[in-house]
């Protein structure tokens, strides 16, 4: 790769004007660089916090909590009220002070529905320093927003722990705040815990005295300016085991007796923090860096400056009991919140409609670092199965840009989606490829150089890469930003005079409706031969015809799959990919067999085309390419379900497989890779769910012996075992597997038999499984998570649980969760019937994002009713006859 950028680069260089010229005719609109006074929000500009100062004391027995809060504002013209956030708050007692002016009583003002807290002044505030003092309580919330509590187990004792999550706009839930993240100031905690607890925040403690009854008061270090969303403050029975890296001190903090399981998290931090400081020219600038694994339902991992909290099952690995899946988890996990310490929390978005620029950064960030040190997980092929699921989402007329008009935190929560990871990430890979590594990385350390302690827009990033590139990047950046959707490339070829002439022509790709805007986009395309050179031109118009080298060699267009673009080749271009499948290079070999399914799917191929490509692979070595095989046939699997044609689908899927599983075996052998080892838990998962007896008689024989020895299974073959049985459960099966749930010391083992019991498919065992959604042993954000799940077999089972027991359901979920899990219910379905019930239903019973979701999924499940009615007809045809040249097309 680096050779055909390193040629690129030259040619381009050459050229930089006229791709110019290009670019600037009918581009999309590119944003202005940060301005603090033209920076979207709610919150007037004209009081800034400098310091908040607090005391929190905590009430784990009542769920509550007390405070006082000294802020040091500043005026920056003359005011008549202080405008703040504040939400589920009563503020107690609040008062203003000055030096050389008499402290004055302040009366506050509440507004529940914007949540914000207000003092109107008799008379106009001047400009200059002042001393907000507060005073007030609030909840400790039970599901994961501002403080909130946590349950768990420790062995037969119940335990309980308090720990934040401030993202996007809940800090206001535990402090009064300007709530906003171009509002960057200094935060101080002081925190009353029981003196049995561990305290952690963003910064080392300072200071630590006993109190009486029990209690200790832990005061920390102050904050660089940070914005709010960034605080931290966990507290529980915890230990911390610690290293340091470039004057650092690191440290991974679990609950008490799980140190066994911190060192790969451990080790893993120490080498980031050094690869980052490399990388980004400016070294880590806090004193410690903790990574805090906190049991129970607690989803996800948060960010926060010095202090990242994680669900322990994303933090913590156990080498002796966990599959390597669960260590590349870990470890990507890790590398995407370590990398927000710079792009995010170090240099931040002035508002939520530039949320892409922290996530998307951080996504293309880790996959960056798991590359450097894993390269045998393969993370950039990995990345293109991961990139299909955001490219058919991103066709659909219910997309929306990478930069998206945000109004309100509710719709910030909700911008927290795939299309704001995935295809954020893979612009950016686009990009760098684009402008080449050297010069990217140039423009990240001058962009973190200048804003450091500040905020940005996009436009701040595309002028210093545009500098250290000289390549006009704004312009070119807006067209994938701003607009939704991607382009399909045709590519054609003919040859004269001992040339290559090739034909790039680019639309609109869309799998549901055409489009109604006619949209083009400036596209860089590398354009080469298998095992050869290639050189990239960038297409700014409808269509371009270039010339490329002599006729010789198979034609490739993106042979690394870096760009974020279909592909359809002429019949002879593809033919000619096709015969020699099985030697393409990995990138290639897999980008043919994606974009070929996506064609297919859009009505734009035959199946057969991809029918007969699947079976040039049938002893395929790489893990990726297998796991973008049996994911398209399970869609097949899927479509047919309940029909006389479902039958051939798993034949097909049974009669693919087991050559190569054969090859594999059931068992480890000596000298094989990690990659064998996963792929032969992966076909025996497929080959059960399509009905081999086989494969289903051997999870269950695996999982009795799990029963009597939890070490008689190999790690890897885990997820085959618990999904099997869970699946073709009886009612022991299903109790062992509940009391598994019950008994289980990790959330890692916990998930896994959780997830085995909603797959079921007797239906009984399924309505048990909803009844257990709502028990009080399970942590309440779980519930619509478990409905959702029962719901991918048992979809109209699910929908009237659902309904029947919605606001019991929805009682602990926040606005995003509650918009997100009716539509979840049905969103595997590929019936209209439930699209439409459930759009019925959450426009009567919910509010306008609500239905924004709702019609989101129910436009998937529409395009899946409609790939059903064109593919099912030629499922006969696809899967009865010999492999053969794909059709015309």
């Amino acid at each position: 790769m680096r050779d055909h950028q390193a040629s690129s680069l030259a040619t381009n260089r050459a050229c930089v004007a006229a791709i110019a010229l290009a670019l600037a005719a009918g581009s999309a609109q590119a944003e202005a660089p940060f301005s603090f006074e033209s920076t979207p929000g709610k919150l007037p500009k004209d009081v800034i916090p400098l310091l908040y100062d607090a005391h929190l004391v905590p009430d784990m027995a009542a769920d509550t909590f007390r405070g006082e809060q000294t802020v040091e504002i500043e005026v920056l013209r003359p005011t008549r009220s202080i405008v703040l956030n504040a939400a589920n708050l009563a503020i107690e007692r609040a008062t203003l002070a000055k030096r050389g002016m008499a402290e004055r009583a302040l009366t506050p003002i509440l507004d529940a529905e914007h949540e914000t807290l207000r003092f109107d002044l008799d008379a106009p505030l001047a400009p200059g320093r002042y001393r907000l003092a507060l005073r007030f309580s609030g909840q400790i919330n039970r599901e994961g927003r501002g403080l909130f509590q946590v349950r768990y187990k420790a062995g037969a004792s119940d335990k309980k722990l308090v720990a934040t999550t401030m993202e996007p706009s809940d800090a206001r839930r535990m402090l009064p705040t300007w709530d906003e993240p171009a509002f960057r100031a200094r935060f101080k905690l002081t925190v009353d815990v029981p003196a049995s607890f561990k305290a952690y925040s963003n910064t080392p403690i300072e200071k630590q005295q006993k109190l009486a009854g029990g209690l200790q008061r832990i005061s920390f270090a102050p904050t660089p300016k940070m914005p709010s969303y960034l605080v931290v403050l966990v507290a529980g029975e915890m230990e911390r085991v610690t290293t340091r890296q470039d004057g650092v001190e690191i440290g991974v903090v679990t609950t008490e007796g799980k140190r066994g399981s911190t060192a790969f998290a451990l080790n893993s931090t120490r080498d980031l923090l050094r690869y980052y400081n490399n990388y980004f020219g400016v070294p880590y600038p806090l004193a410690k860096l903790d990574q805090i694994a906190i049991p129970g339902g607690f989803n996800g991992a948060m960010e926060n400056w010095g202090g990242i909290v994680y669900n322990e099952s994303t933090l913590l690995y156990d080498p002796d009991r966990s599959p390597e899946q669960v260590k590349k988890l870990t470890f990507e996990v890790n590398a995407h919140e370590v990398a927000h310490q710079w792009f995010g929390n170090l240099v931040t978005m002035a508002w939520w409609d530039n949320l892409w620029l922290n996530e998307g950064f951080a996504s293309w960030m880790a996959a960056k670092a798991t590359a450097h040190f894993h390269p045998e997980w393969r993370p950039y092929l990995d990345g293109i199965v991961e990139r299909e699921s955001v490219l058919n989402l991103d066709a659909r007329k219910t997309t929306h840009p990478i930069q998206t008009r945000i109004d309100n935190e509710e719709q910030a929560a909700g911008a927290f989606d795939a299309i704001t990871y995935v295809k954020g990430q893979g612009f950016l890979r686009m990009l760098e490829s684009w402008v080449g590594e050297d010069a990217f990385r140039k423009g990240i350390r001058a962009y973190m150089a200048k804003h450091q302690y500040s905020n940005t827009t996009t436009a701040d990033l595309w002028a210093a890469i545009e500098q250290t590139s000289g390549k006009p990047v704004s312009k070119l950046a807006a067209d994938w930003t701003t607009q939704p959707g991607y382009p399909l490339i045709s590519v054609s070829q003919r040859c004269e005079d001992g040339k290559r002439q090739v034909t790039l022509t680019q639309e609109q790709f869309r799998v549901d409706e055409p489009a109604r805007e006619e949209r083009l986009w400036n596209v860089p395309l590398q354009v080469g031969t298998i095992n050869g050179r290639a050189w990239y031109t960038l297409l700014a118009n409808r269509s371009s015809t270039i010339t490329q080298g002599t006729c010789e060699g198979t034609l490739v267009v993106d042979p690394q799959s870096v760009g974020f673009f279909r592909i359809q080749y002429d019949r002879a271009s593809f033919d000619a990919l096709a015969r020699d499948a099985a030697r393409l290079p990995d990138t290639t070999r897999l980008k043919l067999l994606t974009d070929t399914w996506s064609l297919v799917a859009a009505g734009r191929m035959p199946l057969d085309a991809y029918t007969a490509l699947v079976a040039k692979y049938g002893d395929e070595p790489r893990l990726a390419v297998w796991d973008s095989i049996l994911v398209n046939l399970g869609t097949l699997d899927n479509l047919a379900r309940g029909e006389p044609e479902q039958a051939l689908v798993r034949r097909f899927i049974i009669d693919f497989v087991r050559p190569k599983f054969a090859r594999l075996g059931w068992e480890d052998k000596p000298g094989e890779s990690l990659e064998e080892r996963q792929l032969r838990a992966q076909l025996a998962s497929v080959l059960a769910l399509a009905g081999d007896e086989r494969a289903i008689n051997e999870a269950r024989a695996r999982f009795a012996s799990y029963q009597r020895d939890p070490a008689s299974v190999s790690p890897e073959m885990l997820d085959f075992v618990f999904g099997t049985v869970g699946r073709y459960a009886d009612a022991a099966t299903y109790k062992a597997l509940g009391e598994r749930v019950a008994a289980a010391g990790t959330d890692e083992e916990r998930h896994r038999a959780g997830r085995a019991m909603t797959g079921a498919l007797d239906p009984q065992l399924a309505e048990a499984t909803l009844r257990m959604a709502l028990s009080p042993q399970v942590p309440a954000n779980l519930a619509s998570m478990i409905v959702a799940g029962v719901g991918r077999q048992h979809p109209d089972l699910a929908w009237r649980f659902a309904t029947a027991n919605r606001d019991a359901l929805l009682q602990s979920t926040d606005a995003v969760g509650r918009n997100r899990a009716l539509a979840g219910v049905v969103a595997a379905s590929n019936d209209a019937r439930h699209a439409d019930m459930m759009e019925q239903y959450v426009g009567k019973h919910f509010g306008p994002d609500a239905l924004v979701e709702a019609q989101r999924v129910g436009n998937g499940i529409r395009v899946r009713a409609a790939q059903k009615a064109r593919l099912l007809p030629q499922l006969r045809a696809a899967l009865q006859t010999p492999p053969h040249s794909p059709q015309s097309h």
